[in-house]
């Protein structure tokens, strides 16, 4: 118990930096592996503990998705964040949420930045994605451009103040990457889901930068039994539909596993056969491939 709260006093508060000027704080949390494990026996019954240690209760839960017992433990964090950052965090409804009021307080005098080498080109097959980045030429060019552009918002925004404008009107014009900062109170069930869209490589780069904050530095070590399940049957977990096993099994009947590429276009579904551009099957893919099922191209 006394190792428990040495940890948690030595997370409570510690700003984890993330991007240029942003930041996790821990601020409280309650319950721990013990919470999730007591939940599920009040419902498993007495029983359950003479069958069952901790750890493989944790990992049976996890596994057959049996979420309420995570709703038991709930963590509270302080987070510094890129306004438009932020409009992807808060589409997560399933927390409490308490934001920093620019009607009440001056903005935090702070704007995320973009290196010259971080500017990424939209990608040719996701529309709400990015794949590659401008060359450095272009980078320093775009971000030049960016930090005159937070300078004159801000200058902007002073003068309004200073001439008395209402806080809540003299705001409208600062940028989106303007951070702000909320309390965000949120159950591990909903925490971990949040975790495993937001770790995902296809999410936003600078969201995934607060996810793996919040993961490795402040849910991994509070939690580290649910962590290590959850890595193993979500994180790292690969999920077939049915039409994705009909492949598989398409191609061990002709005995084509390993699969070249046109063994994977004779195999799959016939429904996708006729469109040029197709996410479910390349989703299918690349599943395949990381299963060894078909080979990468050369």
């Amino acid at each position: 118990m006394s190792t428990r709260i040495e940890l948690v006093e030595r997370l409570r508060w510690k700003k984890f930096p993330v991007l240029d000027d942003g930041f996790v704080a821990l601020v409280d949390v309650m319950g721990d592996d013990g919470a999730i494990v007591q939940a599920a026996r009040v419902s498993y019954g007495e029983g359950t503990r003479t069958v069952s240690d901790d750890r493989t209760l944790i990992r049976y839960l996890m596994r057959h998705r049996h979420t309420s017992p995570f709703e038991m433990a709930e963590v509270k964090l302080l987070v510094r964040v890129p306004m438009d950052c932020w409009r992807q965090w808060i589409r997560h409804r399933t927390a409490s949420v308490n934001e920093y009021s620019t009607r009440y307080s001056v903005a935090i005098e702070a704007a995320q930045q973009t290196a010259p080498d971080r500017w990424r080109l939209q990608s040719a097959q996701n529309r709400q994605g990015s794949e590659g980045f401008l060359s450095p030429e272009l980078g320093q060019e775009l971000s030049a451009a960016e930090a005159q552009l937070q300078a004159h918002a801000r200058q902007v925004y002073k003068r309004r103040l200073e001439l008395g404008v209402a806080r809540e009107q003299a705001r409208k014009d600062l940028p989106l990457s303007t951070y702000t900062e909320a309390y965000w109170k949120i159950d591990l069930h909903n925490l971990l889901h949040f975790l495993e869209l937001r770790l995902a490589p296809e999410a936003q780069w600078e969201i995934r930068q607060y996810a793996h904050t919040i993961a490795y530095e402040i849910v991994r070590p509070l939690f580290p039994l649910v962590w290590e399940a959850f890595e193993d049957y979500r994180l790292q977990a690969l999920c077939l539909s049915r039409l994705e096993q009909e492949v598989i099994q398409r191609l061990a009947q002709a005995g084509k596993i390993p699969a070249t590429e046109e063994d994977f276009l004779a195999a799959q579904n016939p429904a996708w056969k006729e469109l040029p551009r197709c996410r479910e099957r390349d989703e299918c893919r690349e599943k395949l491939r990381r299963l060894g099922i078909v080979r990468p191209s050369s």
